[in-house]
């Protein structure tokens, strides 16, 4: 990688510059993007779609990058890049298992860390190129040249890179710089369409957009309106078209709640009681998911992040106070809802001195319940900031 960019004079942008260019400018936490990055799709995103907002804000500032020229991407972020911009050369290096474990070694890495680490890599790759482009990381339609490391020599594979650098086919033209321009607008729009609770794929072409309702609605035309008046509201926009994708079908169609979507993290060993009230509270449009033991809460929290946890007191291993103490050292921003059916007025003392929100009693009220979940996110619903009229 090194004597490409010195070769060709370019700047080396990976996935940690774009991730601190985008925390900055739009007010969202480093970590959440990274998680959109490495991570599984969250059990929230049906009811949030967070992971689909940060791969807009992501390509967004991606975008600015993209106008400057002479930089090589390098890391998850290149499969953001649309294949509409022709002057982008895509390279594949691969390596086996075996090469890579034995580069591994050579950096002192034990071969069983080392045979972690490739799975590791291997599965956050597979799923994030899944996410976005339903193919596998390897499929060869998605990279311009491929360059198996174990089998070619670098300066083979160096003169293949050149090679194609030079050809006339990658240059910029007025074409492909106007497609950084659309890749650009199809993130904002993207974006102020989330905003607003809905969930498009959008393409765009010389800033005339077209958007393609692949949910169930009952007025198309309704929606088609709703969508066009957000869409002509960005910068750049010359046009809208609102298309029936291939999952359209006529049905009620209800806008995702994305001001203060609450995503809840419920935690009981009394499996059909917490399935029962997760159920309950989804109807309530609540974003909820269900763990039965505290050791699951604790290690659903290091890979995920609700914003409230209600969880019961008294569960065997791992019990209610502990996890809230465990939640409250590593996860402080998380709010915390206590539920007993047996707890005494220590207890509740005990809880609320560690940080709990509230403290209730067994059997839940739902109502009650709902309120409390909506004071606990309204405290922290403010650091939620995504403002696409910065772009």
């Amino acid at each position: 990688m090194k004597k490409i960019s010195d070769s060709f004079g370019l700047e080396v942008v990976n996935d940690a510059d774009i991730i601190k260019r985008a925390s900055g400018k739009f007010n969202v936490d480093r970590v959440k993007l990274e998680r959109c990055l490495y991570n599984d799709t969250s059990v929230f995103n049906k009811f949030t779609h967070d992971r689909e907002r940060c791969v807009a804000l992501l390509k967004a500032t991606l975008a600015d990058s993209l106008l400057k020229n002479n930089c090589l991407y390098y890391g998850f972020i290149s499969f953001l890049i649309s294949a509409d911009i022709t002057h982008v050369l895509k390279i594949l290096v691969s390596d086996n298992k075996k090469l890579r474990k034995q580069i591994a070694a050579s950096e002192g890495v034990s071969e069983k860390d080392a045979k972690k680490l490739i799975k590791k890599n291997d599965h956050e790759i597979i799923s994030w190129v899944d996410f976005l482009c339903r193919k596998d990381a390897f499929d060869p339609s998605l990279h311009d040249i491929v360059i198996p490391a174990g089998q070619i020599e670098k300066e083979n594979g160096f003169e293949v890179i050149e090679s194609q650098w030079r050809n006339d086919n990658i240059q910029e033209t007025e074409a492909s710089k106007q497609a950084v321009k659309d890749f650009k607008t199809a993130a904002v729009v993207d974006l102020a369409l989330l905003k607003n609770g809905h969930n498009m794929d959008v393409s765009v072409e010389n800033g005339q957009v077209v958007l393609y309702v692949n949910t169930s609605t009952f007025n198309f035309s309704k929606l088609a309106n709703r969508l066009s008046i957000i869409a002509h509201s960005i910068k750049n926009v010359t046009g809208v078209d609102v298309k029936k994708g291939d999952g359209f079908r006529t049905s009620i169609y209800r806008d995702q709640e994305f001001e203060l979507p609450p995503k809840v993290l419920l935690v009981d060993d009394e499996r059909d009681f917490v399935q029962t009230l997760s159920e309950r509270l989804k109807i309530r449009n609540f974003g909820s998911h269900a763990v039965y033991d505290g050791q699951q809460a604790l290690d659903f929290i290091q890979s995920d992040d609700p914003d409230v946890m209600v969880i019961d007191l008294r569960m065997p291993g791992i019990n209610g106070i502990d996890v809230l103490k465990q939640v409250k050292q590593t996860n402080p921003d998380i709010e915390v809802i206590i539920l007993s059916g047996h707890g005494s007025l220590e207890d509740e003392q005990a809880c609320m001195e560690l940080g709990a929100f509230s403290f209730l009693h067994k059997p839940a009220d739902l109502e009650k319940l709902s309120e409390t979940i909506k004071a606990a996110y309204a405290k922290i619903a403010s650091g939620i900031n995504y403002q696409h009229s910065d772009l």
